[in-house]
This record gives structure tokens, C-alpha cells and sequence, in this order.
């Protein structure tokens, strides 16, 4: 059996900590790989001084760590946008990651169908093809980087499920690959083991958290229906050795929110289940 990493998501810190500072935090909770969000204030790469950008990559250098993936949530930008400017805008910001993902030797950007929520959207046709077509664009960009692209699952998007996730793939091509994220599949009522094993090597990187069916979190795990075992034993079979990123989404500015016992608290679960033990 193969001991599977774990990662620190600095998501909880995305309003309370810039993006270096949240990743010394998690080192402080004996964390030495990484998920950093892309996204204002936190770590905009579009704002981030040469010398700023110089600060992160010689912590993370002088230390030994690592950063697992850049994650950008898609809060208030879409690459699918019925307008042309906020596609391009957002493209443009994806292009700023992978560039900063290449200065700091980080692997994957993780990248987002855009959301959808009103009563009447765009035809799912449009959508999908202004995705590809962003996404075959930031392929592109990304061409002797050293960073690969990822597509991930969630609930929001017109793209909701993990077929969906390797279908978009085919039709971007062969230079991209999978984020699964465990919660967000079992949101949906999807079998989330059964999903990484049709996966199967196009996935490249895992987030997991729990949620329950009525209302979309990523809380702690043992606080609803992810059950990370069956992940695991699907993990194994397909040969998987990237990260598996805790993406809990507790907010530490929250009055009575406790990020680190949540985080700590959920990595015992997974280490209870085959994953890698605390640091």
C-alpha cells in the first residue's frame, strides 16, 4: 500500500493572511506542501512586486517546501461569460498564475468551468465552447513552463460531474488533466470512488473536505457524507501518487472559527484511512 501526501489548502486564510504568510502559518502546524488560492487580496499575482514574488519563492526555496497546485475559486471572474471581455479578463489572469506557478516550481494550476446561477443561462453549447476555447489557449500559454492545467468538478458550474471533467479534457486535448475534488462529487450524489477509477491517469491532483446533500460546505471532515476510505482503496487501484489537498473552507476571521483544529482534525481521518500521518 502506497502512503498518499497530504496538502494544506491556505483557502481558510484567504481574507486573514496573504498568501506567503498563510503558508508559514500551515508550516507552523508542521505542513510542508502547499495549495495556494489565486485571488485578491490574498495572492494576485497581477499585484505582487518582483520582490514580493522573490519573498515567496525563497521562503518556500530556503525551507524545502513545496507547493502542490494553485487553485483560482472563480468568485467574481468567468471564463464562460456570455461577455467577451470578462472571458479574456479572466484568461489573462489564469496566464498570470501559470507564470507564477512556473517561478515557484509548482506543477498544476487548477482551472474552473465558470459558474453559472441566474434563470436563464447561455446556451450549454456556448459555454462549453468558449471553455475549450479559453482553456486551449491557456494550454498554449503554458507550453515549456514545467505547469499543467487541470479541470475540476463543482457543483456550481455547468460542468458538475466527473464525466463531464474527463469529456471537456478530450476535447481541449491530452495536455491537461483532472483536479477531483471528493466533496464536491459526493455533493452531487455522485460515487466518488467509482468516479477516480473511470478517471483513472488523467487525474493529477485531490481536494477532499465534507459536506452534507442540503447545503454545499467544505467543513470538516466526520461532519457529513464524505467517507475517505473508498477514496483511498480507488486511489490505490489506479496508481495515483499526487496530492491530496485538505480544502477546508472555514473562514478564520469568523468569530469561534478554529481553521487549524478543523484542518488537523480532518488529516487524522484521512491518516486513519491510509493517508500519509499529521506532521
Amino acid at each position: 500500500m502506497t502512503k498518499l501526501e497530504v496538502a494544506a489548502s491556505t483557502f481558510p486564510f484567504l481574507y486573514s493572511h496573504d498568501g506567503l504568510g498563510a503558508m508559514k502559518h500551515l508550516r507552523s502546524l508542521g505542513y510542508d506542501l502547499f495549495e495556494l488560492m489565486i485571488f485578491p487580496p490574498h495572492c494576485w499575482p497581477r499585484e505582487l512586486s518582483s520582490g514580493r514574488r522573490q519573498d515567496y519563492k525563497a521562503w518556500l526555496d530556503g525551507e524545502g517546501l513545496r507547493i502542490s497546485s494553485f487553485c483560482y475559486p472563480l468568485l467574481d471572474n468567468n471564463p464562460n461569460g456570455v461577455d467577451k471581455l470578462m472571458r479574456e479578463y479572466t484568461l489573462d489572469r489564469y496566464r498570470e498564475a501559470i507564470d507564477f506557478a512556473a517561478e515557484l516550481s509548482c506543477p498544476y494550476v487548477v482551472a474552473i468551468p465558470g459558474p453559472i446561477n441566474s434563470l436563464i443561462n447561455p446556451p450549454h453549447q456556448w459555454m462549453l465552447d468558449w471553455f475549450v476555447e479559453g482553456m486551449k489557449a491557456l494550454v498554449e500559454h503554458a507550453q515549456g513552463t514545467g505547469v499543467e492545467l487541470l479541470l475540476e468538478n463543482v457543483p456550481f458550474t455547468y460542468l458538475p460531474t466527473a464525466q463531464d471533467m474527463v469529456d471537456t479534457a478530450n476535447l481541449i486535448g491530452p495536455e491537461i488533466g483532472i483536479n477531483f475534488d471528493i466533496c464536491n462529487s459526493a455533493f452531487i450524489q455522485e460515487d466518488p470512488a467509482a468516479a477516480i477509477r473511470m478517471m483513472g491517469d488523467k487525474l493529477k491532483n485531490v481536494h477532499i473536505s465534507d459536506t452534507g446533500y442540503k447545503e454545499f460546505v467544505h467543513a470538516r471532515l466526520g461532519t457529513g457524507v464524505v467517507d475517505p476510505g473508498p477514496s483511498f482503496e480507488a486511489l490505490q487501484d489506479i496508481g495515483y501518487t499526487g496530492a491530496t489537498v485538505l480544502e477546508i473552507i472555514t473562514d478564520a476571521l469568523q468569530p469561534g472559527a478554529d481553521p487549524d483544529s478543523d484542518i488537523r482534525a480532518s488529516h487524522q481521518i484521512l491518516a486513519d484511512a491510509g493517508w500519509n500521518p499529521l506532521p
